[in-house]
């Protein structure tokens, strides 16, 4: 059972590798993805119920309509435990962001004492926690079933268009104040994506960006290549997938294919997709791998195979030029430009130097492309032994990481 567990986890590190318009609504009557059986999963089942009220938190279970049709869950936890009420004072609202084929309950995997949402609210902030299309809590559409291929036509190109907008819309619309913004992984993919085109600026107050993902070059396990280089167009026609879902047959099957490559040592998964992580309890990955990985569509690790395959940040590369044409107006998908990002936004970087994913050096190239940002709004934090899982499930991250991440927004409160 571990090694199956292990087994569907490496398919959720490999995307990390490779790693009509409807108007805004919302609810809070926090309706969720189906289940195996057809059936909605309850409130009981939710992110809130399960690993934050039964701390003692108070936690509003949420729901957004993106523009082009999917209701996202979104989860809110207004105050710390024992705070009582905000006493009249507006608290400063923080978007948790998780990266591809986990969701918002990735961020829940520890004690409430070394989880950075539970940190940041217990320490006066108001705390949002998103879910992306295609998670268990967001696999709703106004008119679009999970099992329709259509469900799953889109990319992280769509999570930068529809999915953060919808969201940051509903947080600002409701705090009325600028969002402080911390991402993970592919978290910081599409933040950075949507900062460099002036998406979300407006509303934006300062971001983290933990173990960053823009540029994938330097990737140093012989999986993670392989798999890269596996994610091609025709992935989704050999095994009719629309949706990848890691606990699936298809996408077992496809993993097992790629563990029998000479070179690549599937015993130690976790640390030959992620990089030797310093500082994982078993009891967590234990909890991580029962509640991971998601599903997200092929569309999106392909995308996410482009970016390690031609080295530059890009939109989707439909391959026939006449199909780049169509959507974009010219033979090759645009890229993002992340010198465009506006120079005076804060921003707190940290990267550790064991990650295999972030790699040290395509985090280099990154800094490289912000070295016009103004110096005292771009804090940068290097951890030597740190690797990616770290940095959301190390039993240490509180004191080498989150209290940064603290610092960085409390100097953020005034300006």
């Amino acid at each position: 059972m571990v090694l199956l567990g292990l087994m569907q986890f490496s398919v959720l590190s490999l995307c990390f590798l490779v790693l009509t318009t409807f108007p805004y609504q919302v609810s809070s009557r926090g309706i969720f993805g189906r289940k195996p059986n057809g059936a909605y999963p309850s409130l009981d089942d939710g992110i809130c119920a399960t690993s934050v009220i039964v701390h003692g938190y108070k936690c509003q279970e949420l729901q957004v309509t993106t523009q082009d049709g999917y209701i996202l869950s979104l989860q809110r936890i207004p105050e710390g435990r024992g705070k009582g009420s905000n006493g009249g004072t507006r608290k400063q609202p923080v978007l948790l962001q998780h990266g591809v084929l986990v969701d918002g309950m990735t961020w829940l995997m520890n004690s409430p004492e070394q989880d950075l949402p539970l940190i940041l609210a217990d320490n006066g902030y108001d705390v949002w926690i998103a879910n992306t299309r295609g998670t268990r809590h967001s696999r709703r559409h106004v008119s679009l079933d999970p099992s329709n291929p259509a469900f799953w036509k889109w990319s992280w190109d769509e999570l930068v268009t529809y999915d953060l907008p919808a969201v940051f819309d509903y947080v600002y619309s409701q705090t009325g104040q600028k969002i402080n913004y911390v991402g993970h992984s592919l978290g910081t993919l599409i933040a950075l994506a949507s900062f460099s085109e002036g998406k979300l600026v407006n509303q934006l107050k300062s971001a983290a960006l933990l173990s960053p993902i823009a540029y994938l070059s330097h990737m140093n396990t012989a999986l993670g290549v392989i798999a890269a280089k596996s994610f091609i167009g025709e992935i989704t026609t050999i095994l009719g997938l629309a949706e990848f879902n890691p606990k699936s047959l298809p996408v077992d099957g496809f993993l097992k294919s790629l563990c029998a490559n000479p070179g690549v040592d599937c015993f130690d998964l976790l640390t030959e997709l992620t990089g030797k992580n310093c500082c994982l309890n078993s009891s967590t990955v234990d909890r991580f791998l029962m509640n991971e990985p998601q599903s997200t569509s092929t569309k999106n690790m392909v995308h996410l195979a482009q970016i390690v395959r031609h080295g530059v940040l890009a939109k989707f590369n439909y391959v026939r030029p006449d199909y780049n044409i169509m959507h974009y107006g010219e033979i090759f998908p645009p890229i993002y430009n992340l010198s465009n990002i506006p120079h005076d936004l804060p921003l707190f970087i940290s990267y550790g130097g064991q990650d295999a994913l972030s790699d040290v050096r395509d985090v280099e190239n990154l800094l490289d492309k912000l070295k016009f940002h103004d110096v005292d709004k771009r804090s940068i934090q290097f951890v030597k032994d740190y690797a990616h899982a770290d940095y959301i499930m190390g039993f240490n991250a509180k004191d080498i990481v989150y209290n940064s991440v603290l610092s960085f927004f409390n100097g953020q409160i005034n300006t």
